[in-house]
């Protein structure tokens, strides 16, 4: 299938606009090939993930972009890197290594990007609205614009991301069609007890047992409670981690899913799955890799902590500190740190002995200092992807469980509501 190219993009294909251009329209036109897409549409904004460094070969891509003169062509967001550039003392890993992933970093700035380096674009003040095709990477950021804002951006990953920003383009297929975004398997609540509906931990532990169902097919969360935003970003983290979901609706919630009707498009639904309380009670199992109480660090904030989180963060805490045997970090973003500043609760967060940590993640970056003991988290993506990154033992739980685990320090027993 061949690409029906605009004048424009013909243009920008050939050269005719400069060499970072043709580069970046190539590698588009490529992508629109192998997802066999006809024809290029316009986005109206990026979120980029390729200015975390993860080798020299993503160094060598940006470094080439930027000195082509490279710029982009709609707002586009930077997701977190390998240095937090705010507490550069956090960071354990080689000094070659650091000096690397500045450069990286340094070269997305040059291109235009916005110096953002969260993994929540949509917790800044501009994000796309309903209908806007935008070009986001970043699996927890991708499910949430799609789902939550009813945005449109398909699945997408390293080099792809600024090449789309630089072009202002993406191929018209994935989940840019209507077609792709319509449900296939419904996971009908109706038979949970209304404790459990209304538990805070149903939303992420939910997350993780759909996504290790489906995969990549669209979930349809039919008789769910009202979940707010935290607990959407809770619940598609964990779907996209388990899984590779990039799109899900929960009926009467999102944007899409008015109705089931709606949320599957009119179309019967491939399967129609039945959540039952040992379902739930095996994915909470599951995000648990030791049941010792010996507790070394506490790690929240994947994705990126809200200013509502925080404040349940320091309501949770009151007056109490931290154990100094514990390690306790919160990731989060810069405009969210800055909001913290503002209103006087990072200094009541020092003074509890929690360490935020910006720009960046611990599960991605070595920035935890040494422990002993298990790590706690009440993150599903961070449970699901620490042990394998850091080797170290996870404990999952409720925020509740985890400041109480951390004030106390040791593993304070969550069975959760199952």
């Amino acid at each position: 299938m061949t690409l029906d190219l605009s004048a424009e993009e013909q243009a920008m294909r050939e050269g005719d606009l400069g060499p970072a251009i043709a580069l970046a329209m190539r590698v588009i036109c490529r992508t629109g090939d192998a997802m066999r897409a006809e024809r290029l549409l316009a986005i109206t904004g990026a979120h980029i993930d390729s200015c975390l460094f993860h080798g020299q070969a993503g160094l060598d891509f940006a470094a080439r972009l930027a000195s082509d003169g490279a710029r982009v062509k709609v707002p586009t967001t930077l997701n977190v890197a390998s240095l937090d550039l705010v507490h550069p003392e956090l960071f354990r890993g080689p000094s070659d290594t650091g000096a690397k992933a500045r450069e990286l970093m340094s070269h997305y700035e040059t291109m235009g990007c916005q110096p953002t380096w969260t993994c929540a674009p949509y917790q800044l003040d501009n994000r796309p609205s309903r209908g806007e095709h935008v070009a986001w990477a970043e699996s927890n950021a991708i499910v949430f614009a799609n789902s939550v804002l009813g945005a449109r951006t398909h699945r997408y990953g390293d080099f792809i991301d600024i090449c789309a920003a630089i072009t202002g383009r993406a191929p018209a297929a994935g989940l840019h069609l209507d077609e792709n975004r319509m449900g296939q398997v419904v996971f009908d609540l109706g038979d949970l007890p209304q404790s459990v509906i209304q538990h805070g931990l149903l939303a992420p532990v939910l997350g993780h047992f759909v996504g290790g169902r489906v995969g990549a097919l669209v979930p349809v969360i039919h008789n769910a409670p009202n979940f707010t935003e935290d607990q959407m970003k809770s619940f598609g983290s964990a779907a996209a981690s388990s899984g590779s979901v990039g799109i899900f609706h929960v009926v009467g919630v999102t944007p899409e899913a008015d109705t089931l009707h709606a949320a599957l498009g009119g179309q019967a639904p491939q399967t129609t799955i039945t959540v039952t309380l040992d379902d739930l009670r095996r994915a909470w199992g599951e995000l648990s890799t030791t049941s010792s109480e010996k507790l070394g660090a506490v790690s929240l904030g994947t994705p990126h902590y809200s200013i509502r989180e925080f404040d349940r963060l320091l309501e949770l805490l009151g007056s109490r500190q931290v154990d100094p045997r514990v390690h306790f970090y919160v990731n989060t973003g810069r405009g969210v740190a800055a909001e913290l500043a503002l209103r006087g609760w990072l200094g009541r967060l020092e003074k509890a002995g929690v360490q935020l940590v910006t720009d960046t993640c611990t599960y991605i970056t070595p920035v935890m200092s040494p422990f002993d003991g298990a790590a706690m988290t009440d993150s599903p993506k961070w449970a699901y992807y620490a042990p394998g990154n850091l080797g170290v033992e996870v404990v999952f739980g409720s925020t509740e469980a985890c400041v109480e685990s951390a004030v106390a320090g040791r593993v304070v027993g969550d069975t959760g509501p199952w």
